[in-house]
């Protein structure tokens, strides 16, 4: 009889470890999943902020720059490209598909905004114009926030990651269904940094 009790004590503890190691991990992948989410959420509203800065760029630089319309339409189309994969990644942030996609349309808008930044440094009159120089800074400390945002996502993303691909966790990954998660970086080997702006 006690050999009995012992051996369900043993059991009844085992049981209990596993359980709780079980328990503990799937919470720490919820935890992390979750962190990274709400720091993609920051992204999103910065990049939001951004694009809403860009339409005012355009009307700004449109007087200036007439013989510039082909400028001023990639802009906005890349503006707009932006905001539809933006809109994707928000409903699954680090999804690969998402990732990549919003990291090419970033790629892009940021490619056309540091031409449209080139061929306004060629009118004096639009470097001297205050709304323009206000928009520029805005815009310049919206960049700023958009990298740390990315920094601590892409932070995330890599805590998460780890802990799915570390033992046991990467058991209780497996087992319900927690996917790796991909960073946000930029897909163009050309586009590292946020354009330049400078007037």
């Amino acid at each position: 009889m006690v050999r009995i009790l012992l051996t369900l004590a043993v059991l009844g503890t085992l049981v209990a470890l596993l359980a709780s190691i079980v328990i503990g991990s799937y919470n720490s992948l919820v935890k992390l999943r979750n962190r990274y989410k709400n720091a993609f959420a920051q992204i999103d509203v910065q990049l939001r902020r951004r694009y809403d800065l860009i339409p005012n760029l355009v009307e700004a630089v449109k007087g200036y720059m007439k013989h510039e319309r082909e400028t001023l339409d990639t802009v906005i189309q890349a503006r707009n490209a932006a905001v539809s994969a933006t809109s994707q990644a928000s409903q699954a942030p680090g999804d690969p598909t998402a990732m990549q996609t919003l990291g090419n349309a970033e790629a892009t808008l940021t490619g056309s905004l540091g031409r449209l930044f080139a061929l306004a440094e060629a009118y004096p009159d639009l470097k001297a114009d205050q709304n323009m120089a206000q928009l520029m800074e805005e815009l310049r400390s919206t960049e700023n926030k958009i990298a740390f945002a990315r920094q601590a996502f892409n932070d995330g993303v890599t805590l998460y990651n780890t802990k799915r691909e570390e033992f046991p966790s990467n058991t209780i990954a497996n087992l319900f269904n927690f996917r790796a998660a991909q960073l946000l970086k930029e897909t163009d080997p050309n586009v590292k940094n946020a354009p330049t702006i400078s007037f």
